[in-house]
């Protein structure tokens, strides 16, 4: 299937782009940020979406998302229930600073309708699943970067998504620390069975992932394109 970003065709199609485009503005100041992209996520699928700044991995992560609404073209979710079950990690800090860790953690679970007494539970279990407990009661601005994403992370996890969508995750964050957080979506992924998708500049964080597929100028590449 062309563009197909599938590990096995057994597995069900969480979201899927058919000739998925985004353009903002009109006439001659519009801007074409995504070309026709067709392609799928599936089950248990671990990609990496590469190129440089500008070449629209954002946009195409949040037409996955549903964050915004393909031009032309089309964006489905076959298997998955609704937004609850996409979680969505940011590249910049996305914590609400009146809100401590466990606070910022639960906050989706409380706008879910989760009951009460479940919340911080869920909520502190997320954040020592990526190592990150001890900071419960700290406010975002007493974190490091590196403790920010952490949380971030916590706080998708806490939702249990079966897609995890993570733009340029590491991209305000040193190598190492980088690598780390990384490290934490990976395990969160595997724990909890979520497809992950990261979009990236990065080679390091790349290599990382088995399946890889680049984007230049709104366009995302054939694996022959690729290669060439």
């Amino acid at each position: 299937m062309n563009g197909s970003l599938q590990q096995g065709a057994d597995k069900a199609a969480l979201v899927e782009c058919r000739d998925a485009a985004r353009t903002f503005g009109r006439g001659e100041t519009a801007v074409v940020a995504v070309h026709g992209a067709t392609f799928r996520v599936r089950t248990g699928d671990r990609i990496a979406i590469t190129g440089p700044s500008g070449s629209g991995k954002s946009t195409l992560l949040h037409l996955l998302a549903g964050l915004e609404l393909p031009t032309s073209g089309a964006v489905s979710w076959p298997a998955l229930a609704g937004p609850r079950e996409i979680g969505l990690v940011f590249q910049g800090p996305s914590l609400i600073p009146a809100l401590n860790v466990v606070e910022n953690t639960a906050l989706p679970l409380v706008l879910a309708g989760v009951p009460e007494e479940r919340v911080r539970l869920t909520a502190l279990a997320a954040l020592a699943m990526v190592g990150a407990a001890d900071l419960a009661d700290r406010l975002p601005e007493e974190l490091s970067g590196g403790q920010s994403q952490r949380v971030a992370v916590a706080r998708v996890v806490a939702i249990a998504p079966r897609l995890i969508l993570a733009d340029e995750p590491t991209g305000q964050l040193d190598r190492a620390i980088g690598q780390r957080v990384l490290d934490v979506l990976v395990t969160a992924a595997d724990e909890t069975g979520a497809a992950l998708v990261v979009t990236t500049h990065d080679p390091s964080v790349a290599e990382r992932l088995p399946v890889r597929r680049a984007m230049h100028d709104g366009r995302l590449l054939d694996p022959a394109e690729e290669r060439s």
